[in-house]
């Protein structure tokens, strides 16, 4: 393979350079494989233009396992816009609501809540947000605080479920890198076994429950708690096609149990923990995510929360809202090969060990690198499909612990994604909880940069001893720090 040097790179500095600064994911891993191909072809632009149709973004469309991958997110999303707009997730979460008459029940039922509406990070903020509202005014809790919670339990939540949209996105991207890198890995498996040491998310998720259980508040939080009494009336806006006449709670627990039962019956009970073919996976989540719907279009039938024609306009509008997810991985995929074909890993490699440095250390970095690109993109995604396929051949390269390295990207692009005033999923917390947002960034800032220094520390170590006791260490130190604080205040 001939040896392109310093170039062999360009692309990867192209993607990541274009990203932070245009915010614009598409045409920044557009640009990136266009450049790379220029090199491949010595530079001719016609040729460069036809072989990125035909060698590249086609064979990505064609190939089986990518054609699955993209049916698959086709059906989730029309899923999930059903969902969404059965108003069956509004009935839930006033259900839920009815249970509160305190502060610390207030936080705990936003959360719960928050949690089991899972399978939407952006669905989240706009139901759990405008019903827990009048909530948290009555009993004095903050809407930085509605702002911080909905925040929380939207992203950090939908990155850990292996059968929702993320999961199939991430491990659409890994299975591609291991097939390039001929590994027999499962795509799957290597998710399941990378969630203990997605350290980020499941702080963020730790931290809201410490926090009420404590009645713990520090840094911008706790002066935005102190000064709740002043505050102005709280203004919030429901989205309309979420609140459906005749809409009911069960609209979204039965559904559910419909994908998750499919999955058993055709995965087997151990199915989060047994191996098996990503063909498999996919047909099987594929199944259960049309029978869900189906099983939810019946009952709205039934009970005329809708008419067949609404249902079906608005299972296709969630399907058409996929097409940007689409071309995001087709670009990722071709990137991918873009890469290997200039040997742009063997390039990173060959610098790294010339000075010295340790595959132990790649967590640490991936993790530090994902956070600087998701904070200045605000996108988790755009960021998994950049850095996926620049450091897990890499990781493979120099023996550093994939596992933990996996974590250590999806931690990364979590965390800016969190903490970026420009994150789709923090906006619209924002919006959800009637919360100014910049007010909202400020006050959560604090907590996010706490969990993400614990998490580098967990990367930094887990990069040299692969071991899930750093989950349970990381978060051992975290509720060690916040008992501190709340001794130092009480002093």
């Amino acid at each position: 393979m001939e040896n392109f040097g310093f170039l062999s790179i360009l692309p990867i500095i192209i993607a990541v350079a274009m990203a932070i600064k245009t915010k614009n994911v598409i045409l920044s891993l557009f640009t990136s494989v266009f450049a790379g191909v220029m090199i491949l072809l010595n530079y001719n632009p016609l040729a460069t233009t036809k072989a990125l149709m035909t060698d590249y973004f086609l064979k990505q469309l064609t190939d089986s396992y990518n054609a699955g991958v993209i049916v698959l997110m086709l059906f989730i999303g029309g899923f999930i816009e059903l969902m969404m707009r059965s108003g069956g997730a509004y009935a839930f979460a006033q259900s839920v609501g009815k249970l509160i008459n305190s502060k610390t029940k207030a936080q705990l039922a936003a959360y719960l809540a928050g949690i089991i509406i899972f399978f939407s990070d952006l669905g989240t903020p706009l139901i759990v947000g405008p019903i827990f509202a009048p909530f948290f005014k009555k009993l004095k809790v903050s809407k930085e605080k509605l702002a911080f919670i909905l925040d929380s339990t939207s992203s950090p939540i939908a990155v850990l479920v292996p059968f929702i949209g993320w999961g199939v996105f991430i491990i659409g991207l890994l299975q591609k890198e291991f097939e390039t890198l001929g590994l027999t890995i499962s795509d799957y498996g290597a998710f399941v076994k990378a969630i203990p040491f997605n350290i980020y998310p499941i702080l963020a998720l730790v931290i809201i429950p410490a926090l009420a259980l404590m009645k713990l508040d520090f840094g911008p939080m706790k002066v935005a708690e102190e000064n709740i009494a002043n505050d102005i009336e709280l203004e919030i806006k429901e989205k309309k096609e979420y609140i459906v006449e005749n809409a009911k709670p069960i609209y979204v627990w039965l559904p559910i149990l419909i994908l998750i039962t499919t999955l058993f019956v055709m995965l087997g009970y151990d199915f989060m923990f047994r191996r098996f073919s990503g063909s498999e996976f996919r047909a099987a989540l594929s199944s259960g995510y049309l029978y869900a719907a189906v099983v939810l279009a019946i009952m709205m039938l039934i009970n005329k929360s809708k008419s067949f024609e609404e249902i079906f306009s608005i299972y296709l509008n969630g399907v058409t809202k996929m097409t940007q997810i689409a071309i995001i991985l087709i670009l990722a995929w071709s990137l991918g090969t873009v890469n290997k074909h200039l040997g742009s890993a063997d390039y990173i490699v060959h610098f790294m060990k010339s000075i010295n440095l340790s595959g132990g250390l790649i967590p640490a970095i991936a993790f530090i690198l994902g956070c600087i690109i998701s904070f200045a993109t605000g996108s988790s995604w755009g960021t998994y499909s950049i850095m996926i396929p620049i450091v897990i051949p890499m990781a493979m390269t120099l023996n550093a612990p994939l596992y933990v390295t996996i974590g250590a990207i999806l931690s990364g692009g979590l965390f800016g994604d969190h903490c970026s005033p420009i994150s789709d999923t923090t906006i619209l917390a924002s919006a959800g909880s009637g919360c100014s947002h910049i007010e909202h960034v400020r006050t959560q800032i604090f907590y996010a940069i706490l969990n993400g220094i614990l998490a580098f520390i967990g990367f930094l170590v887990g990069g040299f001893f692969q071991s899930y006791i750093i989950l349970i260490v990381c978060i051992i130190i975290q509720i060690s720090i916040l008992v501190s604080i709340k001794i130092k205040q009480k002093i």
